[in-house]
């Protein structure tokens, strides 16, 4: 199933700062004293913030983003300053980006990170980072039925499960942890089915881990234990049995990979 300006007595003239995104484009509306900085020192002053937050353990799948004070007329040399790099790596990490509004962008690595490895993020002049856990990989097989999770590439536990019948299908692909929510209400009308319709619903849940922000999550359906295994009865998300879900969101950690597959 399924975000002070000073006050003077006398008019007085801020001095702007010129931030440099490869180019010479502007982000008004910072006023600052003293030189105005350039290439990587403006890009760096322009970050707002960046996720993961500083020292934060997430899964070896999770995505950086970078939101800047102001918006951003420049988007690849925005692009072209932010640098991923696990301990270790003698180069940045491939990605792709994804804008999500004019002054945040996200990038998602094009492999996943190193097991319970430091990685350091760059923007410019600005500098974090965070560290990986465990590899927990989740694996949803629909034709078997299953979902299997491996945890630094040995598997842990196979489950059975069941997932989207053939009118809700559950989408097929490589998804991240989105975020975890120990009770959590599912309601039709997110996915467009009425609450009257014979398909509608509005159930509380348990342990879920959201796929996708569309409405899929991996969670507890106790309505479903019989079907788990055995077929595919749900409306796009991934069931398994009050036992198993607590299991799973007891071990995976936002940012790892979850694989549905055929």
């Amino acid at each position: 199933m399924l975000r002070p300006r000073r006050q003077h007595t006398r008019p007085r003239v801020g001095r702007r700062i010129a931030a440099v995104l490869g180019s010479a484009a502007l982000l008004a509306g910072l006023t600052v004293a003293g030189p105005v900085p350039t290439g990587a020192a403006a890009i760096g002053a322009a970050v707002a913030t960046v996720s993961p937050a500083p020292g934060q353990t997430v899964g070896v799948a999770h995505p950086v983003t970078v939101r800047f004070a102001t918006p951003v007329t420049d988007r690849t040399a925005a692009q072209q300053a932010i640098a991923v790099v696990p301990e270790g790596a003698d180069a940045p990490r491939a990605g792709s980006f994804t804008w999500l509004d004019d002054r945040s962008v996200q990038w998602q690595p094009a492999e996943f990170f190193p097991a319970h490895t430091p990685v350091t993020v760059s923007v410019g002049s600005f500098a974090t980072g965070f560290q990986t856990g465990s590899s927990v990989v989740g694996v949803a097989d629909l034709s078997d039925y299953s979902f299997t999770v491996s945890i630094d590439g040995v598997v842990a536990r196979e489950m059975p499960a069941s997932m989207g019948k053939a009118k809700y299908p559950t989408p097929i692909g490589q998804f991240t942890a989105l975020e975890k929510q120990r009770n959590v209400t599912f309601d039709s009308r997110t996915i467009g089915i009425p609450l009257d319709d014979p398909e509608g619903y509005l159930i509380k849940g348990e342990y879920g881990v959201r796929v996708t922000w569309g409405g899929v999550y991996v969670h507890s359906a106790p309505w479903s234990v019989g079907s788990q295994g055995y077929a595919n009865v749900s409306h796009g998300c991934i069931n398994l049995s009050p036992d198993n879900a607590a299991w799973y969101f007891d071990t995976v950690q936002v940012g790892d990979p979850i694989v549905v597959q055929a």
